[in-house]
Formats: C-alpha cells, sequence, structure tokens
C-alpha cells in the first residue's frame, strides 16, 4: 500500500485504487492502460506561482495556460522541479495525486474537467489511478475551478 492509499484509508473517501503493471505515468499511458478518452485523465502539475508551489488539475487532452494560472495563483509561475513537487506534495512527478498532500497547498482545476461523467487521476505511483466523478473531484481536493487551458490559436 502507497502513501495515499495508506493516506485514503484514514478517510471516508471511498476511492478505489486501480494499479496497471504497465504505468500510468503520462496521460497517454494512463488512458490507454484504463480504456478511456485522453480527456478523462486529470493530469495533476505541480508548478510554482507566486513564490509558493501550487497544483494545477488539467485534462489530458489540454495543454496549461501559465498566464491564466498565475492570474489566480500569482506570478511568475514555473514548473516545479522534482525536488518541490515532491516536498510539497509527499508525491513525484507522474503519480502526484490531486488531494492528500503533505502540505497544504492550493490546488487549480481546469472548468473543462466538469465536462466529464467520471475521470481519473493519479493515486502516488507512477502506475495507479482512480476514478472519481469531476464535482466529486472538486469537493474532495477543496480546488479552485477556473479556465486554464491554452486556448488553441490559429486556424
Amino acid at each position: 500500500m502507497n502513501r495515499f492509499e495508506s493516506w485514503l484509508s484514514s478517510t471516508d473517501y471511498s476511492v478505489k485504487v486501480k494499479s496497471f503493471p504497465d504505468g500510468t505515468r503520462t496521460a497517454t499511458d494512463a488512458a490507454r492502460a484504463v480504456g478511456c478518452e485522453l480527456g478523462q485523465i486529470v493530469k495533476s502539475l505541480v508548478f510554482v506561482a507566486g513564490g509558493r508551489p501550487v497544483v494545477a488539475l488539467v485534462s489530458g487532452s489540454n495543454r496549461l495556460d501559465e498566464e491564466r494560472l498565475g492570474s489566480v495563483a500569482g506570478n511568475p509561475v514555473a514548473k516545479a522541479n522534482a525536488e518541490m513537487a515532491r516536498s510539497s506534495t509527499g508525491y513525484s512527478i507522474g503519480g502526484v495525486p490531486p488531494f492528500g498532500h503533505v502540505t497544504e497547498i492550493p490546488v487549480f482545476m481546469d472548468r473543462d474537467l466538469l465536462g466529464y461523467d467520471v475521470v481519473w487521476a493519479a493515486a502516488g505511483m507512477p502506475d495507479s489511478v482512480f476514478e472519481i466523478e469531476p464535482e466529486r473531484l472538486r469537493e474532495l481536493s477543496g480546488v479552485t475551478v477556473i479556465d486554464l487551458m491554452e486556448e488553441l490559436t490559429g486556424g
């Protein structure tokens, strides 16, 4: 049982973790393992915004717009390095869950995720995920829901 599963067992969240031997490190790997659309994968991205770590939850099919994140979380915005991600969340990049972090860390969720019936998020390890309804994810994560995805330009 990993740290996230241990933490879950102390809650009443009723979330079931599923492991996939081929791995779920990337959104593409996770979608393939689970058998869902790429957009149903929740990427938990750790950034440093305004000098403090934050987590941004973004659909697997979208890119994060760092300017939008900075407008609510503070500027400048930069991807957290592996050490910062681990020290602020308790998890390595590729396995960061949307909640259950070792520190109080602000979490921002892209509104686009609310368009799915269910989504899949990392469960503490690069081979583990869990299924959850987006509204339940919002509730359990204590997230701020905003538009975080990068708008496609050109044409």
